[in-house]
């Protein structure tokens, strides 16, 4: 199975595009998790210039709005259908929310599963915070009625969610790891959702439990056959990033803890 490696464009919006999508490019990554750009210029660079590179695209859909549950499902359906434009490899998706009922979520993952269909591109709901996928309970009851859907496993956020490096929900994380294509590899804690540097001693064991969760997501993709996994490196700029008190100064730098992620990634499945 082969496993590629991105980069988010989250942190990055205040770089010229080309100097961001070259940044990636020379750093090492296979490609960009990104959001499709408004701009009709940055949207024809970004499309030629994966292209031009042989560099790859998670396309992540994070936009959709609206002020009523049918504007929002409207929106919705009409993000996705911009996302599969430059065919990306998948469709990451910020599906839903949390306040939505049961079966107003549920109605937006069958919108997505009828475009996935429709266009041969898979679309993987992300979980989430905010989203249908917040929890892991919510998850388990939205995968008792959807079996056919699957994930971008981002357990961060139930880390954050649950306040536990989720012990007492093992059931519920089995399935999420059967479901997963996708991988957000962020460190979260039982207090928020990104450790201020995995690289320092003291989130040593956490880093390790969730490669340990990574290490299950990339076992059963290989037992099954899968032919591409994905993973970005996802660790995000402040307010994400802890600041330091009164200077606001972010304690480390988001794209250098990112390539630490790209790096250790990439020599941990080489050896494994």
């Amino acid at each position: 199975m082969d496993i590629k490696i991105f980069s988010p464009l989250w942190g990055h919006e205040h770089l010229e595009y080309r100097t961001f999508l070259e940044k990636v490019r020379e750093a090492g990554y296979d490609g960009y998790d990104l959001w499709i750009p408004a701009r009709k210029a940055e949207k024809h660079l970004l499309f030629d210039f994966l292209q031009q590179h042989g560099m790859s695209m998670v396309a992540h859909q994070h936009a959709a709005n609206g002020s009523t549950f049918d504007k929002f499902k409207a929106s919705y359906a009409q993000k996705l259908l911009e996302c599969v434009e430059p065919q990306p490899l998948l469709i990451n998706s910020h599906t839903g929310r949390d306040y939505f009922s049961l079966e107003q979520n549920i109605a937006l993952i069958d919108i997505a599963e009828e475009i996935s269909t429709k266009t041969g591109i898979a679309i993987v709901h992300e979980t989430h915070r905010g989203r249908l996928g917040y929890s892991p309970q919510m998850m388990n009851t939205i995968f008792n009625l959807r079996n056919r859907l699957k994930i971008t496993a981002d357990f961060s956020h139930w880390t954050c969610v649950t306040e536990s490096m989720l012990e007492n929900f093992e059931d519920i994380l089995n399935e999420a790891i059967l479901r997963t294509r996708h991988v957000h590899a962020r460190v979260g804690y039982s207090q928020g959702p990104q450790v201020p540097d995995p690289r320092a001693p003291e989130w040593h064991d956490t880093l390790q439990c969730f490669l340990s969760w990574w290490d299950r997501i990339v076992a059963v993709n290989t037992n099954i056959g899968t032919k591409l996994l994905t993973f970005t490196t996802e660790f995000g700029p402040a307010p994400y990033m802890p600041i330091s008190p009164f200077t606001g100064k972010p304690l480390a730098d988001q794209f250098e803890i990112n390539c630490f992620m790209k790096d250790l990634l990439h020599d941990h499945y080489r050896k494994n």
